[in-house]
């Protein structure tokens, strides 16, 4: 599981693998946390997935997981929600950036062409989770089973706005302009899915509900392309 580091190194980014049983015979996921630097919930997450993935690989035979667990490492350092340069980097991307995250990030986005990108958030207006789809009509059918699998621990958000966008039972399908995101050229583009936890929920909670929330998502995302196969 090697880690890649950024060309500056006080934005060292780490990546970690877990690779498929077989090789080259993987759906390929990536995994982004901490983008907001003091939104750790994705971080600790991010950390118990690595373990999980290390544990029990035969759980994940078919996957090709990149997990990037903080994305933002100043920020990180600083505890605050933006970089050292004062910039929200999750309104950077694919807008001429010359933030070296960005410029790493996306260089990782552009050569390793993911299936599917799942970013993971916290929200301190939120009373509950949510997320944000784009891309691939399958997102919607994945992020609605990880909200489920997320009620065991913290509530769905139900609220008919949120974050400022209209919402259906926690799921939004609009969004910022510049999110980490696939490269608008990619073709097939990537399923794309952000999930949010409550920021002023226990911590506990939120790393919990954010592990339920990707575990099912990778299940529904494995039978969805084993339904495909066989049509």
């Amino acid at each position: 599981m090697p880690e890649t580091p950024t060309t500056e190194p006080d934005t060292f980014i780490p990546k970690i693998v877990s690779t498929p049983l077989r090789s080259g015979h993987g759906m390929k996921i990536g995994l982004f946390a901490g983008i907001h630097g003091d939104e750790e919930a994705g971080t600790l997450a991010t950390q118990e997935l690595i373990r999980w993935a290390a544990e029990e690989p035969e759980a994940l035979h078919d996957y090709e997981l990149h997990f990037y667990p903080v994305c933002n490492p100043t920020g990180l350092a600083l505890g605050t929600r933006h970089s050292h340069s004062g910039l929200d980097l999750n309104r950077e991307f694919w807008r001429g950036s010359t933030e070296p995250e960005i410029i790493y990030l996306e260089g990782e986005l552009r050569r390793e062409h993911y299936d599917g990108i799942v970013s993971l958030h916290s929200d301190d207006t939120s009373d509950g989770c949510y997320g944000f789809v784009r891309g691939a009509l399958l997102s919607e059918h994945l992020l609605e089973p990880a909200l489920q699998a997320s009620i065991e621990f913290l509530p769905r958000n139900e609220a008919p706005v949120i974050d400022g966008f209209p919402a259906s039972r926690g799921i939004i399908k609009e969004g910022y302009l510049g999110i980490l995101s696939a490269p608008p050229e990619q073709r097939p583009h990537a399923l794309e899915i952000v999930f949010e936890t409550p920021a002023l929920a226990p911590m506990d909670a939120q790393v919990k509900a954010t592990v339920a929330a990707v575990k099912r998502i990778l299940a529904e995302y494995r039978e969805l392309q084993a339904y495909a196969a066989n049509l």
